[in-house]
């Protein structure tokens, strides 16, 4: 089965959290599909991306940019892996089908928004009856991650 890890944004929005993580996905030697809901979502992530941090790169593309097979970070609104990913990051509530092809899951969603939170709370009692292991992390103050027991 499939680590599903639920991330709960209390202190910073999806932009500002996911650089961090896609960072240490791919550290941790992970390619990763980001999935979003719009392709509003996908142009704020790539630029996002792309300004994060003037000391650091972050590999990443989109099938507007070409040779979607090459990308580490794969930027996305359709449930695909051209790449070969082993982690999926998941946005905006979505709750894609394919999941179960990939090691790890990371659920993002908005701790400040009652519907995103009932949702993630859906998704979890699904991805749990599916027999799924799950983590669940919450931002702490200074906008790090603490597992919390679930």
């Amino acid at each position: 089965m499939t680590e599903i890890g639920f991330y709960h944004l209390t202190r910073t929005p999806l932009e500002q959290a996911a650089p961090k993580i896609l960072e240490k996905a791919l550290a941790a030697d992970f390619r990763v599909v980001v999935l979003g809901d719009s392709e509003e979502r996908i142009d704020q992530l790539n630029e996002r991306l792309w300004t994060y941090d003037p000391d650091s790169f972050l590999p990443h593309g989109s099938a507007r940019d070409g040779m979607p097979e090459e990308q580490p970070v794969y930027l996305t609104t359709l449930e695909e892996n051209p790449a070969g990913a082993t982690a999926l990051m998941v946005t905006d509530g979505r709750q894609p089908e394919f999941l179960a092809t990939f090691a790890r899951v990371m659920d993002m969603f908005d701790g400040t928004d009652e519907a995103a939170i009932a949702s993630a709370r859906q998704r979890w009692k699904a991805y749990k009856a599916a027999g799924h292991t799950l983590t669940y992390w919450q931002q702490n103050d200074r906008g790090g991650w603490e597992k919390k027991v679930a």
